[in-house]
């Protein structure tokens, strides 16, 4: 079992980017934690297999639409067992902050309301988890993408070859036919 510090940095606090990495430690089965820093990267310590570890580094490099990773430190030493699961550690005043946030989003969205605009029957909640899973599945397109883009390049890499070949055959041919008729005085 080996122990992974991360220092990560780039676009990544306040973008959802803690409940991301929770969600692909579980997935690997690393445990550990994720932290926000004062100076804006973020803090992970896992603890696995070092071949969990490796892929679950590599993982930690995302770049999308909202997050945009751009450095991340790595430090590996022996595992201590301090942990059970995979945690997302919260700072002194991060959750009030954000209730007060929507606190103030919900004001807005009754004084909308009131305002003519009809009741909404689902919430802003909702829309960030079906945004966040349309970045996902866009992310999967783009990787698809990736890989038409290859088999279509090699497809047309067969085909101009293939092409070629039967130009020169029928060419060839073509010639063969020029050099009977002139030996018959037809041309």
């Amino acid at each position: 079992m080996k122990r992974l510090i991360a220092y990560v940095s780039g676009r990544i606090q306040q973008a959802g980017y803690r409940s991301k990495v929770v969600t692909i430690a579980k997935a690997f089965g690393v445990k550990g934690s994720i932290q926000n820093l004062p100076d804006g990267r973020v803090k992970v310590i896992a603890e696995g297999n070092e071949a969990d570890l490796e892929r679950f580094a590599d993982a930690l490099k995302m770049n999308n639409t909202i997050i945009d990773v751009t450095d991340l430190e790595r430090d590996y030493s022996r595992a201590t067992g301090e942990y059970e699961d995979f945690y997302k550690l919260v700072g002194e005043g991060e959750t009030d902050e954000r209730l007060d946030t929507g606190i103030e989003y919900l004001k807005e969205l009754v004084e909308v309301t009131r305002d003519g605009f009809g009741r909404m029957d689902k919430g802003f909640g909702e829309l960030g988890h079906k945004m966040d899973k349309m970045l996902d599945k866009q992310d999967m397109m783009l990787e698809k993408q990736d890989v038409v883009i290859e088999e279509v390049r090699g497809v047309r890499y067969d085909l101009k070859h293939y092409m070629e070949g039967k130009f020169d055959r029928i060419e060839g041919e073509i010639g063969e036919i020029k050099g009977a008729l002139r030996e018959q005085g037809i041309i």
